[in-house]
C-alpha cells in the first residue's frame, strides 16, 4: 500500500450532491490505501458513511459566506493542520477554499482544489475575485474537458497545473445484476405506470436549464402516445416552472403519459425500470452523473451535446446513446423514437457497450486511483515524507 499522507478535505457541508459523495469516496480510498483521511464541513447525513470507513470529521461552519465566520474558520482550520500534522489541505468549494487557502499558505502546507463546475457571474469582476481561489491550488482537479477549456480560458490557468478527473460512477451498485426485480415493479406501482408501456426517465432536479419542458416539446412531436414519462426529481428554487410543466402536459394532452414523481431513494432501481435515460439540459453540464450512472445500468441514453456528455456518451454503430443539440425538440424526438425501436439485438450490444465504457473510464476506482496520484505527486514535488 501506497501511504499518501493525511489528506484534509474541505466542503461546505455533507448532503447527498455528487460533490458530498465524492468527498467520501475518496476519504474512504485514502483509508484503504493505509493513508489518513480528514473531512472538515458543517456536517449533514453523509456524515455516517464517513466515519464508517474510518475517517475523521471536524464539523466547523464552512457553509457560510459571512466574511467574518470565513476569516474565524482559517483559524479554526489551522489548529487542525497543527493538530493532525496535515499534508494536504484539498478544496472542493469556494467560501471554504478562501479560508483553507490562508490557512494552508499561513503554515506552508500544499493546497489543491477541485473545479467542479462553470460558476456563475464570472464577468463580474468581484465574482471573478470570488472564484478565483479555485484555481489557486498547487494543482487545480477539473471534472472534465468541458471545465479543464474554462479554466485555461477563463482564469488563465496554466495548462500544466490541471488535472482533468472525471467523477466516478460507483459501478458495484449500478450494475443490472445487482437489481432487485420486485422493488423495481414496486416503484413502476408507486409511479403508476401502465404495464408494458416503455418508461422514459429523466432524474434531474425541476428547474428550467435541465431541460423538462424540452422533453415535454419532444414528447408531444411523437406520432404516438406509446410511452409513460417519470419526471423524477425535487423541484428546484422556483416553483412557477413547475406549473409551467404542469400547463405543458395538458396543453400537449400528455396526461396519463407523464409524472412528475419527486425524488428516489434507490436510483438504481429507477434506472432499472427505464427504457431510456434521458439529459437534455440546455446550459452545460460540468461532467453530467446521470448519463454515466444510467450506461452503467446498461441503458441508452439521450443527452445534449454540450458540456460533459460529450466526454461520457458515445455514438455512432457501436455507441451507448445519443447526443442532440441543446433545445432541439425535434432531434430529441428523433432520438427518442430511435431509442424505443431498438431491436432486441441491438439493446444487448447497446447495453454492453455501455457499461463497458463506464468501467473502462469513469468508475469510483478510476477517479479514486487519479485524485490519490495527484496527492503523491504533490508531495514528491514538495518532498514531503507522509506523516
Amino acid at each position: 500500500m501506497v501511504n499518501h499522507g493525511k489528506i484534509l478535505q474541505v466542503l461546505p457541508e455533507l448532503g447527498s450532491g455528487g460533490v458530498e459523495r465524492g468527498t467520501v469516496e475518496i476519504a474512504r480510498a485514502l483509508q484503504q490505501s493505509g493513508s489518513r483521511a480528514l473531512v472538515a464541513s458543517a456536517g449533514g447525513p453523509l456524515v455516517e458513511d464517513l466515519k464508517r470507513c474510518g475517517a475523521v470529521h471536524y464539523q466547523l461552519p464552512l457553509a457560510s459566506k459571512n466574511p467574518l465566520v470565513m476569516w474565524d474558520n482559517i483559524h479554526r482550520l489551522k489548529e487542525i493542520l497543527r493538530r493532525e500534522k496535515v499534508d494536504i489541505i484539498h478544496a472542493r468549494s469556494r467560501a471554504p477554499a478562501w479560508s483553507a487557502y490562508y490557512a494552508a499558505k499561513a503554515l506552508g502546507v500544499p493546497f489543491i482544489t477541485t473545479f467542479h463546475g462553470v460558476y456563475n457571474g464570472y464577468n463580474s469582476s468581484l465574482k471573478y475575485r470570488y472564484n478565483s481561489v479555485m484555481v489557486k491550488g498547487e494543482r487545480v482537479i477539473a471534472v472534465s474537458n468541458y471545465i479543464r477549456e474554462h479554466i485555461v480560458n477563463i482564469y488563465k490557468v496554466p495548462p500544466e497545473k490541471i488535472r482533468v478527473i472525471h467523477r466516478g460512477a460507483d459501478v458495484e451498485y449500478f450494475h443490472p445484476d445487482k437489481v432487485n426485480g420486485m422493488r423495481t415493479m414496486e416503484l413502476c406501482k408507486e409511479w403508476h405506470a401502465p404495464d408494458g408501456l416503455p418508461i422514459i426517465l429523466m432524474p434531474a432536479r425541476l428547474t428550467r436549464w435541465k431541460g423538462q419542458h424540452i422533453l415535454l416539446e419532444a414528447l408531444q412531436n411523437l406520432s404516438h402516445r406509446n410511452f409513460f414519462c417519470v419526471l423524477l426529481g425535487e423541484p428546484g428554487k422556483h416553483p412557477t416552472y413547475v406549473r409551467d410543466l404542469e400547463r405543458m402536459v395538458e396543453q400537449y394532452k400528455l396526461q396519463g403519459h407523464v409524472r412528475m414523481a419527486g425524488t428516489c431513494k434507490d436510483m438504481r432501481d429507477a434506472y432499472n425500470a427505464a427504457t431510456v435515460v434521458v439529459s437534455p439540459a440546455i446550459e452545460p453540464e460540468a461532467f453530467g452523473r446521470v448519463p454515466v450512472e444510467a450506461q452503467a445500468m446498461g441503458k441508452p441514453v439521450i443527452a445534449t451535446a454540450h458540456g460533459g456528455a460529450m466526454e461520457t456518451v458515445v455514438t455512432g454503430e457501436t455507441g451507448t446513446g445519443w447526443l442532440v443539440p441543446p433545445g432541439d425538440a425535434a432531434a430529441l424526438s428523433r432520438a427518442i423514437e430511435q431509442a424505443l425501436h431498438l431491436t432486441a439485438d441491438d439493446k444487448v450490444a447497446l447495453a454492453f457497450n455501455a457499461r463497458e465504457h463506464i468501467l473502462r473510464h469513469f468508475s469510483t476506482h478510476t477517479m479514486c486511483e487519479k485524485v490519490l496520484n495527484v496527492y503523491s505527486e504533490v508531495m514528491q514535488e514538495r518532498r514531503l515524507i507522509p506523516r
